[in-house]
């Protein structure tokens, strides 16, 4: 047996990398942000070891069906890190798990998150819960709880990742989805802000790697009106109030998040196997910042359009003759919005059925 009795003091958890006082720091910045992204039906407040949602809530539902995501954010959090602005990437984790509800018609009632990092900043932790709790106002759901783990030797000091989870509510009767979209349904597409949280990977490849342009963040791009950096932390922009309203107001059939895949893979992951859809991209153009990677990369269309939103965040399945009355909502809501295809009967003898044919060209490009 080895004697450690050398008089000297022993090993600390500080000493590890992990210190518990700033981590009750981070808590205690953080606490008017998470008070400001409550609900009635929430319970207590943050330091509990669960947080604790009211479910009574659902009893007036006749058959709630309750929903669940989880994601996070990518490889836009390095942009983040390298920018030292901490305060949008909330916003980008909300957006990815609260609309990835809100497409079956379901209301996000509350999130939790989880913040890994090499190091506890009590003021960029803050920043960031800042940022979630903003965003959870935005789509009218609970920041619950969370986590925040300190993890040296696992991540640098200034590195950290975030990810979530949410659960909604659908009264089963108005679930939305594959099973009520119909040949003649038009689709109305939702403009996003711009990249939002997708297809980072290739985008900082092509614009800030070394073996692609090398671009520094501080730059200005005259095609932007802004840095490059700003451009690429951009907020997602958050349509859970707006497609709730669709789903109370108005004949929406099935809605889709365009994140990773694209337009076509996520719009054909709400289609039945008797349907196809054609989508015209002559009814749009895409920000900027979608030609910027293509020209600067040198990249095909076909790629760009399986990885990046190309300027079309959600898409609505909607009765054709409920169209102007959908376009009228969502305008309302603050969201841009505008007809890019229409729902037919698949070919029977031809194999396509449930899938997307995206035709002609964007305007400009």
């Amino acid at each position: 047996m080895t004697d450690t009795s050398s008089g000297q003091p022993g090993a600390t958890y500080e000493q590890a990398g992990v210190s518990i006082e700033a981590g009750d720091k981070a808590v205690e910045l953080m606490k008017v942000w998470v008070e400001k992204a409550r609900r009635p039906e929430v319970l207590g407040g943050i330091g509990g070891f669960a947080g604790l949602f009211d479910a009574s809530a659902l009893k007036r539902y006749e058959r709630p069906l309750l929903a669940a995501s989880a994601d996070g954010v990518g490889t836009k959090v390095a942009v983040a890190q390298a920018m030292d602005v901490h305060h949008t990437i909330g916003f980008d984790l909300v957006g990815m798990l609260v609309d990835d509800l809100v497409v079956c018609g379901a209301e996000p009632l509350f999130l939790t998150d989880y913040i890994a990092t090499g190091r506890v900043v009590p003021e960029r932790i803050a920043a960031i819960v800042q940022g979630i709790a903003e965003a959870c106002v935005q789509a009218g759901c609970a920041l619950l709880g969370g986590e925040t783990a300190e993890h040296p030797g696992l991540l640098g000091p200034d590195e950290y990742d975030i990810a979530g989870s949410t659960t909604g509510v659908v009264e089963a009767t108005h679930l939305l989805g594959p099973g009520r979209v119909r040949p003649g349904d038009l689709v109305v597409a939702m403009r996003s802000s711009g990249l939002h949280s997708n297809g980072y990977s290739l985008v900082r490849h092509v614009l800030l790697s070394e073996a692609g342009a090398g671009w520094a963040l501080d730059r200005h791009v005259d095609d932007l009106g802004r840095t490059l950096g700003e451009e690429l932390l951009e907020p997602t922009k958050i349509y859970a109030k707006a497609c709730l309203a669709l789903a109370r107001e108005t004949k929406t059939h099935a809605m889709s998040h365009i994140t990773g895949g694209g337009l076509a893979a996520n719009l054909e992951r709400v289609l039945p196997e008797e349907v196809s859809v054609r989508i015209d991209r002559g009814t749009w153009t895409p920000q900027p910042v979608f030609q910027l990677v293509r020209d600067v990369g040198r990249v095909a269309q076909a790629d760009l359009e399986k990885t990046l939103n190309q300027g079309v965040g959600m898409v609505a399945v909607v009765d054709p003759v409920d169209v102007n009355r959908v376009l009228t909502v969502l305008g309302d809501h603050g969201v841009h919005a505008w007809v890019c295809g229409e729902v037919s009967m698949a070919d029977p003898t031809g194999g396509t059925g449930g899938t997307v044919l995206m035709e002609g060209s964007h305007p400009g490009w």
